[in-house]
């Protein structure tokens, strides 16, 4: 009986322990977003966790959610941000959610700023990658996707929020590997033809459809 009072203890402490930790991490977060949102130029990398290239504020879902503008005024003003880049986040949008978030990106970006845009490429002539990417499929995430974007789709649903749209990698319906020159200071994403690892050996293995997104 008091061993198993004493475990109860122990796992209760532990969880407490564990609670105020990631409360605690989650303030430190918030205070380094701030802190980095007043940058110039300021370039938030959305949905990269931890994760991005030197000198970009990197945010994730937990603290802001491109979807709703009272989480993105926590931290940014608007008319403020230079770019915006977010490597295979809108696939895991609803339609509605997708649109949304364009238009709050529209409403935080500087006059001239962009958006760069990356997701799985739904043209991408490899029934392989595909499975892997699908809405349901057997990729890692895939439980989470929604959308599987073609060039055609994403085009257009940016240019719906009156956003300049440049395609600067993605496939056609016939096979066709479409890129255009672009910068990874403006914005890197790693699953691209360039930087992705696995298209070092035998041609491309791993593509995104990419886009800026410039506001007008």
């Amino acid at each position: 009986m008091r061993d198993s009072m004493l475990h109860n203890r122990n796992h209760a402490a532990g969880n407490a322990v564990q609670f105020v930790s990631r409360i605690l991490r989650y303030h430190h977060i918030g205070l380094k977003i701030k802190r980095a949102a007043k940058r110039s130029p300021l370039i938030n990398a959305i949905g990269a966790g931890d994760e991005c290239a030197a000198g970009w504020v990197a945010t994730d879902k937990e603290h802001v959610d491109v979807v709703y503008p009272a989480s993105m005024s926590k931290y940014f003003k608007k008319d403020a941000i230079d770019a915006i880049v977010a490597e295979h986040v809108w696939e895991h949008l609803t339609d509605e959610q997708a649109r949304l978030a364009a238009l709050n990106c529209r409403r935080y970006l500087k006059s001239g700023g962009h958006d760069r845009i990356a997701v799985p490429d739904g043209y991408f002539p490899d029934d392989q990658y595909i499975e892997m990417v699908r809405p349901g499929g057997s990729g890692p995430g895939c439980d989470d996707h929604n959308v599987l974007y073609n060039f055609r789709i994403l085009r257009d649903l940016f240019s719906s929020q009156e956003f300049e749209v440049r395609l600067l990698e993605y496939w056609d319906e016939s096979g066709t590997f479409h890129t255009e020159p672009w910068n990874a200071e403006d914005g890197l994403i790693r699953r691209s033809a360039e930087h992705d690892p696995r298209n070092s050996y035998c041609g491309l293995r791993y593509t995104s459809l990419i886009l800026d997104a410039i506001r007008r």
